[in-house]
């Protein structure tokens, strides 16, 4: 995601537990997101110790959340978990396309023949993502790949 799509930042982060975290959203946006699977990469190894796991702070800015070891997870690595916590796989999907392929709200909505606004809506998760555009973001993948 871009900064020019003015990425929400984290404002509050609390540990649950030994994989959980509460995290509350600049746009209000409030999540339980379980990193248990997150956890399991190699960079993430000291995060499986409870009490290490337990230190969570906010980071910089809003734009992480960090613990004293120097471990640190990304704003955006945790809004695509807070969408799948909050029941919008469809925009977890959406998001993750545009990431995947670097474009900005702008030229998402030219790929796909929408309004820049309406892409915004899909990948903020405040309206849901027709299965039809879905599709088309595969058929788009497919046509850059040849």
């Amino acid at each position: 995601m871009s900064f020019a799509d003015k990425m929400r930042t984290i404002t509050a982060v609390k540990a649950l537990d030994a994989s959980r975290l509460a995290l509350t959203w600049s746009d209000g946006t409030q999540a339980e997101v379980a990193l248990g699977e997150i956890l399991q990469g190699r960079h993430y190894a000291s995060l499986r110790d409870p009490a290490v796991f337990a230190r969570a702070e906010l980071g910089e800015w809003g734009q992480s959340v960090t613990w004293p070891n120097g471990a640190e997870l990304g704003a955006e690595t945790l809004w695509l978990e807070t969408l799948s916590a909050t029941g919008h796989a469809d925009a977890r999907t959406f998001l993750e396309w545009r990431l995947r392929h670097g474009l900005s709200l702008s030229k998402a909505a030219e790929a796909l023949g929408l309004s820049r606004r309406m892409v915004a809506y899909y990948a903020n998760g405040e309206k849901p993502v027709p299965k039809s555009i879905l599709l088309a973001c595969l058929g788009w993948e497919a046509t850059q790949a040849a």
